[in-house]
């Protein structure tokens, strides 16, 4: 074989190689995010710890929209201070102002990025797509803790304050929804 082409060949092999790499990569990211909290991704569990500790953390809830999303969207209150390993139940309060079903999905994060790993929900209106009716009003609850591990941790363990922020995406309607939606009529051409 001539060196031209065991150098073509083992240049097409890399590109294989890291393009393989590169749809492997948010997989792995979003499983690494969710096991360490790195970059603010919160944890899920079951159920609440068995421990609670003395110790308090103050947290702020935060919510915004994406461009083009035309709910409503607000935390029902700003804030609430838990003791580390006591679940907490906040409320964020989501109204669709206009004539017409839409669905969306909550992103979220947790500032600063060391609480990512330590604050765990239990249960969440982000785990699954919400769709609102025109007009539609609802409270959709978050429960959560801050795992009493944090007090261990050689950076968290200082943590006063930690930030939950939900920023909701519009997303397709569900199947169901779809089909009830009035469909705009076609252009006419003349």
């Amino acid at each position: 074989m001539s060196p031209r082409l065991k150098t073509a060949g083992q240049l097409a092999g890399v590109a294989v190689v890291m393009a393989s790499l590169s749809f492997a990569a948010v997989p792995f990211y979003d499983w690494f995010c969710r096991v360490t909290g790195f970059g603010g991704t919160t944890a899920e569990a079951t159920q609440a710890p068995e421990k609670i500790l003395e110790r308090t953390m103050h947290i702020r809830f935060d919510a915004s929209l994406e461009a083009g999303m035309p709910w409503h969207f607000k935390p029902a209150q700003r804030s609430m201070t838990v003791r580390i390993g006591e679940v907490g139940l906040a409320f964020y309060e989501a109204y669709n102002p206009t004539d017409r079903v839409i669905a969306g999905t909550a992103s979220y994060n947790v500032t600063p990025d060391q609480a990512g790993g330590y604050f765990t929900k239990i249960d969440c209106f982000c785990f699954t797509q919400q769709v609102l009716q025109p007009g539609e009003r609802v409270m959709m609850p978050v429960t959560f803790f801050v795992d009493p591990e944090i007090v261990n941790d050689r950076e968290a363990k200082y943590l006063r304050e930690i930030t939950l922020s939900y920023t909701f995406h519009t997303t397709d309607l569900p199947e169901e929804h779809a089909a009830t939606e009035p469909q705009t009529p076609a252009p006419v051409a003349n």
